[in-house]
């Protein structure tokens, strides 16, 4: 690669944009594949106010940028593709990251209304998930699904867990 190409300064996204960033930005699901199937992560974020010494300086240094790079990751994590590809379980995953981006529109005011749309993206992704069940039986065992349980409890137990997690989580969709 010539180093021109590995030179920070000639690129056109900031540092904190890595290849599964931008592949999960576009929702690129055939990228987002590669990358998961190659052991890539999108970093987790840091707390809003988490006091580390990564944190502090960066925010010392440009908050803005700082705040916007958080966002960077939030857009990536919030990606349907992402999700399906890289969640255990991915109804899970959008319900609590829904909550998650949703309690931030409160506290990151400057990127209030985008942090608003990747929760209702995560909530809308839930239901389009569901909405591909196949027959009656698909859906019960979606809605009765509980990772505490072993198989066999599974079956007996018609509790509607994941309805409730859904309530939990104001998944209102």
């Amino acid at each position: 690669v010539p180093p021109i190409l590995l030179d920070k300064q000639f690129s056109d996204f900031t540092p904190d944009i890595t290849p599964i960033i931008l592949a999960a930005h576009t929702n690129n699901y055939e990228i987002i594949k590669l990358l998961v199937q190659k052991g890539v992560a999108v970093p987790q974020p840091h707390e809003v106010r988490c006091n580390c010494v990564e944190c502090v300086s960066s925010s010392d240094v440009d908050s803005l940028r700082h705040s916007r790079s958080r966002l960077n990751i939030y857009r990536a994590l919030s990606s349907p593709s992402l999700i399906a590809l890289s969640s255990e379980d991915p109804f899970l995953t959008a319900f609590r990251l829904s909550w998650e981006l949703e309690e931030l529109s409160k506290v990151e005011n400057e990127f209030k209304s985008e942090y608003e749309e990747l929760s209702q993206q995560c909530k809308q992704f839930a239901k389009d998930l569901l909405d591909q069940t196949r027959s009656s039986r698909e859906l019960e065992m979606i809605l009765n699904y509980r990772d505490d349980l072993n198989l066999l409890e599974e079956e007996a137990n018609n509790d509607l867990a994941r309805l409730k997690l859904a309530i939990k989580y104001h998944q209102k969709e």
